[in-house]
């Protein structure tokens, strides 16, 4: 089987880096670089008053001393390396922030911001003290080893509720708006007891009750199937005298957003593949040069970066023969390998 060199290559709003170049080329390490900028910044108002505010981990976050949180020029917080998000307080109602995150690492260095994330904070309500009623019908159920989905039903509140707050062992670990009846909770171990709860929040502060405890044991072992991208296909086509590998997947349903991609070509990283803006929804797509000789076989299968920093599964391998003439029903797309 012939291996085709794979060059660097620019499609819009994709950046593709050569795995030798390491994930981004910002590993905050002793090499003298400073660390790269955050991705998947999101943010959404938790009161009248507060911003949730959260961010996929940097590459090698472990050499990642704290992340700083600005809105415009400001400094409103910092967190260890090991979190990535918080709640940003003591903001004025009725206005747009725009916040952005930066990486600071062992060595002092000060990374680059991210793109900048608005969000409104919600009018204030004088005088409001009636807290939300408590979030019924909580549920939730292991996504892999490392993964729990949680469910509730909503709350009722006389001004309405802002946001969702999502306990684990009585500390915060996530908000989501008050319109979410459901989240992906990500980053946690195989084999191990969890029990989370679920508070809303109105836009003045006030808490509900904790929902009834939700209790979920992660399965010992974690084969990565669901964190890996689904329905994942791959085909050829030529153009101007080249071909190349188009591949077609669902994004794994996480909680925060996927910024990155490895891709596998013949057992090993070929390429990363980085959306230099917002992820497309659904389904996603994406070519890449892979030689000019009809007839050469390849393997191919991609996994995702999750928000928590850490590699999801990868997806069923699938290969692809350059040039192979399409025939009814196939529709150019590769086979599962067995």
């Amino acid at each position: 089987m012939r291996r085709v060199p794979l060059p660097p290559l620019l499609v819009p709003a994709v950046l593709l880096l050569v795995a030798s170049c390491g994930w981004g080329g910002a590993d905050g390490g002793g090499d003298g670089r400073a660390p790269g900028a955050p991705t998947g910044v999101t943010a959404a108002a938790g009161s009248a008053t507060s911003v949730h505010v959260m961010w996929n981990a940097v590459a090698d976050g472990s050499a990642i001393r704290v992340y700083e949180v600005y809105h415009g020029r400001t400094r409103a917080g910092e967190v260890p390396g090991s979190q990535h998000m918080v709640d940003v307080t003591g903001l004025r109602p009725s206005t747009m922030y725009a916040f952005t995150v930066r990486a600071r690492d062992a060595h002092g260095r000060l990374g680059p911001p991210s793109r900048a994330v608005p969000a409104r904070t919600p009018a204030a309500v004088a005088a409001d003290r009636s807290a939300p009623t408590r979030p019924g019908r909580a549920a939730g159920r292991a996504v892999g080893g490392r993964a729990v989905r949680l469910s509730w039903s909503a709350s009722r509140d006389d001004r309405g509720v802002v946001s969702y707050d999502v306990l684990q062992g009585g500390a915060k670990i996530h908000s989501v708006g008050g319109g979410r009846r459901a989240t992906v909770v990500t980053g946690l171990r195989p084999g191990t007891h969890y029990v989370f709860t679920v508070r809303a929040r109105d836009a003045a502060d006030n808490l509900s009750p904790a929902s009834a405890p939700v209790r979920v044991t992660t399965p010992g072992t974690d084969d990565g199937r669901d964190t890996a991208p689904a329905s994942f296909t791959a085909s050829s086509h030529r153009s101007d005298g080249a071909y190349y590998i188009d591949l077609s997947w669902d994004p794994p349903v996480v909680d925060g957003v996927i910024t990155e991609y490895r891709i596998q070509l013949d057992g090993a990283t070929a390429t990363s593949l980085v959306w230099g803006g917002d992820p497309p929804r659904g389904r996603a797509h994406h070519s890449f040069f892979a030689g000019r000789e009809a007839g050469t076989q390849h393997r191919v299968r991609l996994g995702a970066r999750l928000p928590d920093g850490t590699w999801g599964g990868f997806s069923a391998e699938r290969t692809v023969t350059l040039g192979r003439a399409l025939t009814a029903g196939s529709a150019g797309l590769a086979t599962p390998r067995t």
